[in-house]
Formats: C-alpha cells, structure tokens, sequence
C-alpha cells in the first residue's frame, strides 16, 4: 500500500480514483455532494483494495453518528420482520441500524443505555415493555419512536395497528361462522396486551355475547404460555373457538389442543395476531392479522429521520389498518355444539 500498511486506508481509496480523502469520506457516509460516476469509482476502488471503513474510529471524531438504535425481542418472529424492513428503510435515508436484543438476561432498559452508549442518534423500540415514563424520558433525552404500542406523549412518536380493531375482526370472523362461547387467551398487563384484551370484549359486547369468564390470562406472549393457558381448558368447557393475543400463544395452544385429541377447526377454531412467519409455515397455518409490518418500519425510519434531519419538533402519530389473514384453523362451528341437533 502507499503509506507501507498492510492494511489499506481511505487514502489509498482516494489516491487510486484520483480524488479527495475528503470524498472517499463522504462516500462511505452515504453524504450528498458526491456524483453518483465518483461514488461508483469509490466503492469499486474499495473493494478491489480490501478497504474497509474504520467505524469506531470515524465515529470518535464526526459529530454524527447516523446510526439508529433498535430494541427488540430477538425470540418474536414478527418482531424480526419488522427489523428487516427497518433496516432496509435506514438504508435508503443514509442511516444504519444497531440492533438491542432483548434476552432474559439483558432487559430494555439495559439495551437501550447500551445503544445509547454506542452513540445512537435515534432510538426504534419495537412492542416496548418499559414503564411509560421511563419510554417518556428516553424521548425527552433523544429522538424515539414506538411501534406497536399505543401512547400519548409528546416526547414521543407513534406508529402502530389498531390493535382493538384486529381483534375485533377476529370476532367478527368467528361469529359469523358461529362459534358460541368463543375465549380469549391475553397476554398479561401490558399496554398492547391490555388493548387486545379490550378489543375482544368490545366485540363480544357488540355480538350481545356474555364476556364473564372469557378471558384466560397467560401471563405473557410465549409457546409456554400458550400451552399452559390450554392444559386449564382441555377437559374443562372447551369454547369453540379461542382468540389468541398473538401467534406465538396460539401455536402453544394449537400444540395442546390437538395433542388432546381435538380436531382443529372441526371441533375448535384457533387464531392468532401478528402474521408472523411462524403463522404462516404450512403445518400451523394459522388463522390471523397482519399489523402490516413493513408500511410500520418505513413510517418508523420517516419519523425518526424527520427529528433528526427535519428538527421537527411536534408529535407524529399514525394508525394503521390491520388486516384479516385467514387460513385453516378457522372454520364453522358445528352444528352439535350450538345445540342443534
């Protein structure tokens, strides 16, 4: 190399296209001012030499990091997709993404200082679980964006589903293929738990079905529970239909419905919420709602990117429609079971 390293350096890029060290810098901040001829110049001239930018290093002397940070929970499989679509809307604005997985032994709140730490301009904290004031000073710290959990602060911008009309709509599914009593597996006292909870009564209200004794609180959004919430049913008065607060809940009751010999959707129907790849797989073909993940990761990265690049200052918040998804673990109730001979 020029400067005797084995190692390249982001001089040896410049003097090989016949530019700046300058340039080559703002090329790989994905900066304007540079035409997209040098910019391909750059990039093929790095890669030729084997250089890679020193991202610790650049870090310590911008005054920008470009990066976002991102809370998730690395065992939800909707969670991920989300991420992925987050991570291709950062890069078309110029920005990267640094990933905080949440793990039984790293809570939010650790993972969150940690990305702080990392030097994160932006925070995307995907169904957070935290306390709201802690959600609200984070916000007052640095830009954030909640997605999937409804809030009211100005701290904070908001992007998410309806979750009371997704749950609504399931309902209204299974009523309409008249399924009586039809029960609710939540997901404990969180704020998105609590919405989908609330969406189910509300509807069985509206059918002028009797709530009392409908809902089954599996303390939170795992198979486990999932499978622990069903063991208290089989044997017990089955409903004929059960509404799950998400598809990791109902692929633990789906497990232990069948296991107990009961034919799904022949004797009970069984949904979920989220779409999730795992809904999707052949063999659960789950009945569900979509919450649209990539229009949420795209709205997510626009807001954020606006606090950031826009210095807008007032609250942002958009609702999204979800959407039935159906599938076979849904179908008419029988005839039998409603008392019709």
């Amino acid at each position: 190399m020029a400067n005797g390293s084995s190692r390249p350096t982001m001089q040896d890029v410049a003097d090989r296209v016949g530019v700046s060290k300058a340039t080559v810098s703002l090329v790989f901040r994905k900066a304007p001012g540079v035409g997209d001829k040098t910019r391909e110049d750059v990039l093929a001239a790095a890669d030729a030499l084997g250089y890679r930018m020193n991202r610790a290093a650049a870090l310590m002397t911008a005054r920008r990091s470009h990066l976002l940070g991102v809370v998730v929970q690395i065992r939800n499989s909707f969670h991920a997709e989300i991420v992925e679509s987050i991570v291709s809307a950062a890069d078309l604005v110029g920005y990267e993404t640094v990933l905080g997985a949440v793990t039984p032994t790293h809570d939010e709140r650790r993972v969150i200082e940690t990305l702080i730490d990392f030097r994160c301009e932006g925070m995307l904290l995907i169904g957070p679980e935290l306390e709201t004031k802690d959600i609200v000073g984070l916000g007052e710290q640095l830009p954030t964006v909640v997605v999937g959990r409804r809030m009211s602060s100005a701290s904070i911008d908001v992007v998410r589903a309806n979750d009371g009309r997704g749950i609504g709509a399931v309902v209204d599914h299974l009523v309409g293929l008249g399924h009586r009593p039809i029960a609710h597996v939540a997901a404990g006292p969180g704020v998105i738990a609590s919405d989908r909870r609330t969406g189910f009564l509300r509807a069985m209200q509206r059918h002028q079905l009797d709530p009392r004794g409908a809902v089954i609180d599996a303390g939170g959004y795992t198979e486990d529970a999932g499978m622990a919430a069903a063991r208290d049913m089989v044997g017990a008065a089955m409903p004929t239909a059960i509404v799950c607060a998400n598809d990791r809940l109902a692929v633990g009751v789906l497990d232990v419905v069948r296991r107990a010999g009961y034919d799904v959707p022949g004797e009970v129907s069984i949904t979920g919420y989220d779409d999730s790849a795992l809904a999707r797989l052949a063999n659960v073909d789950l009945t569900t709602v979509s919450q649209q993940p990539g229009a949420q990761a795209e709205q997510a990265v626009a807001a954020v990117v606006e606090r950031l690049d826009g210095r807008r200052a007032r609250r942002a918040s958009s609702v999204l429609v979800p959407k039935l998804v159906v599938r076979s673990t849904s179908g008419p109730a029988r005839l039998s079971e409603l008392g019709v001979p």
